[in-house]
């Protein structure tokens, strides 16, 4: 795209940052959504306590600004060329501020924080949680109404906001006396950014952060009052929730040199799933990095769930608004990470030949539990183990036990998924890291039964924050123009028939069960 100013012909270009939970990166992008310039920096976890994981918002700020930047830099571009900023970030990390200040009361609570495991047990086991339980279903029953089926199964985890927001309010005095002053702003990482970015005059969020927050009611777009009471959280401390593809402001000149709009905001799963162009209803993505993310698009009809799957705003763009269902096991990456760690190879790249170099795992069975085992099983307490080792177990059939489990896993939350929406599945697209692993990708279209269309482009939340920017900025101007940018590196088509996988996959379903309630 390109624009004039003074007279002279200047091409234009779209930033787009991806705050990841490991890696904070920033692309800047042409017009055919290629990557001019790219800067990354690693996002510095702290542990202060065990369970605890928290991040410095001072120094994701500054790293922010860091890696646009280098990004312009390295693009060889200027930096008023950038038509327009994105922002694509991890889910329910949270934290929150003086109103006045703008400082903040605390570091960021990363959605992997386990500071409220007893509170989440806690509430789950209480008589109001079961109560609320009991009359939803009742509700459900005499109305068929499908907000009080989803009631009817609410419980507590650890991922959601909800109640880490709770313990920081009970444990933080200072935070409970703002609170109660209307003096605290809440924010997830997006609103942090776009706070600071316009030096405190916007405090928003959008409709897939919100949502992804546990205290957000899809059924209503609005934050939940009835959670927010319950909870003895007040609703003053929320942001504003708008439109995804939107303008939000522009970053203070201050910052950049020059002021740079901002228009879009986006959680990470669902920029990635608009990266993907799965704007259809029956759209599946498949991510699969850290953890891996199931997601169908559900058109504007959120999901109930008795199973574990979480009804998400994909996106909202004016009077369009995308709903999704997704699913998550936690530990994909982590479990070939750790694998690594232990010796069993020395670069991931190696463990697909590691698996094909033998026939099967030789009975063994890895369950991927190290957070526990999410949808449909819901065990936090659940713990990973290799099951049925023998002496001729060898490091090749360990590796090929963990990569079948990454596959096992995807067929399980693909099960629950079909069942629970009833949507017909039109096309499948995987992105991330471990999509690179081969074994993983052709196992799980063989078991799927379903082409897996695996993208060319690497950073697909990036891309996603960038196509969303682009649009409110006219840099492109409809979805059909960015289909037609989209491409699959390679589609993994089912070799085998489902039945050849019956056997293994019923006794890594037996060491599944051996694995719940362990840690109880």
């Amino acid at each position: 795209m390109s624009r004039r100013k003074n007279g002279v012909i200047e091409q234009t270009y779209i930033l787009s940052v991806d705050v990841g939970t490991t890696t904070i990166r920033c692309h800047v992008y042409d017009s055919a959504a290629k990557v001019r310039g790219t800067s990354s920096r690693k996002v510095e976890l702290l542990y202060p306590n065990p369970g605890w994981v928290e991040l410095d918002p001072d120094v994701l700020w500054s790293q922010f600004v860091s890696v646009v930047k280098e990004a312009v830099e390295a693009s060889g571009l200027h930096m008023r060329q950038m038509c327009a900023l994105g922002i694509s970030t991890q889910r329910a990390t949270f934290t929150t501020w003086n109103r006045k200040t703008g400082r903040p009361f605390h570091n960021f609570i990363s959605w992997q924080d386990l500071r409220a495991a007893d509170l989440v047990k806690s509430w789950n086991k209480s008589c109001l949680l079961k109560t609320i339980n009991g009359f939803s279903k009742v509700l459900y029953f005499l109305s068929r109404r499908k907000r009080f089926l989803a009631a009817s199964a609410h419980s507590f985890t650890t991922q959601h906001i909800s109640l880490r927001l709770v313990w920081i309010l009970q444990n933080l005095k200072e935070v409970q006396q703002a609170a109660a002053e209307g003096n605290c702003c809440f924010g997830t990482i997006d609103t942090w950014l776009l706070y600071n970015l316009t030096k405190g005059s916007v405090h928003a969020t959008d409709f897939s952060n919100a949502s992804s927050t546990g205290i957000y009611d899809t059924y209503q777009m609005c934050w939940s009052h009835f959670f927010s009471s319950i909870l003895s959280i007040p609703l003053s401390v929320f942001p504003a929730v708008v439109d995804t593809s939107f303008y939000f402001g522009q970053s203070d000149s201050s910052i950049f040199g020059v002021a740079i709009p901002i228009t879009s905001v986006v959680a990470d799963q669902q920029a990635a799933m608009f990266g993907e162009c799965c704007f259809d209803v029956g759209d599946v993505k498949i991510t699969m990095g850290t953890g891996t993310f199931i997601d169908i698009n559900t058109g504007r009809k959120p999901h109930a769930s008795v199973s574990g799957l979480y009804p998400l705003v994909g996106w909202k763009i004016g009077k369009e608004l995308v709903l999704l269902a997704e699913g998550n096991a936690a530990d994909t990456g982590t479990a070939i990470k750790w694998a690594e760690k232990l010796g069993l190879f020395s670069d991931p790249l190696e463990t697909e030949m590691m698996a094909k170099s033998v026939p099967d795992a030789d009975g063994v069975c890895f369950v991927p539990s190290f957070s526990g085992l999410q949808a449909p099983l819901n065990d936090p307490h659940a713990c990973a183990c290799f099951l049925g080792l023998k002496p001729s177990t060898s490091k090749n059939h360990l590796v090929r036990a963990i990569l079948e489990s990454v596959a096992f896993r995807n067929k399980q939350l693909y099960d629950t998924m079909l069942r629970e929406t009833r949507v017909p599945v039109t096309t499948i697209r995987a992105d991330g890291g471990v999509c690179n692993n081969n074994f993983i990708m052709q196992l799980s279209a063989d078991l799927l039964n379903q082409k897996i269309y695996k993208s060319e482009f690497v950073d697909m939340s990036s891309l996603g924050a960038a196509f969303l920017a682009g649009l409110a900025a006219g840099f492109w101007a409809s979805r059909e123009e960015l289909k037609m940018l989209r491409s699959a590196a390679k589609i993994f088509k089912p070799q085998k028939i489902n039945g050849d996988y019956e056997e293994v996959m019923c006794t890594w379903e037996k060491a599944i069960r051996r694995s719940l309630d362990w840690y109880n």
